[in-house]
């Protein structure tokens, strides 16, 4: 089944974090998705405010039996979401011991073909 999705636009304000946690869940609930994804690259510059927003969002899900999974979070978003202690599962990463696609292993001159 995939994921559901939600687009974060714009900076968002306190008032709107409420709404945006309840549209989680209501998608969560809906649709039977374990994930929701969310597009964040339309967010404006990172700052508290939208760790705060993710935070509360995810923990919104997973009250409902789900999570949320970033999708196009720009360097300085993630970042400050390491900063903070924050992980959040991000769209597009690799699984763990895979490697990354379109990566290739460095061959030294003289090392026979494979």
């Amino acid at each position: 089944m995939p994921p559901a999705e939600i687009v974060l636009a714009g900076p968002v304000t306190r008032d709107e974090v409420t709404g945006l946690c309840d549209d989680v869940r209501t998608l969560l609930a809906a649709t039977g998705a374990p994930v929701v994804v969310c597009d964040v690259a339309g967010l404006g510059p990172p700052g508290l405010a939208a760790v705060e927003l993710l935070a509360r969002m995810e923990l919104a899900a997973r009250r409902s039996g789900g999570r949320i999974r970033l999708r196009a979070p720009d360097l300085a978003l993630r970042a400050l979401l390491d900063l903070v202690g924050l992980r959040f599962e991000m769209e597009g990463q690799p699984e763990q011991r895979e490697p990354a696609l379109g990566v290739e292993e460095e061959v030294e001159p003289g090392d026979p073909p494979v």
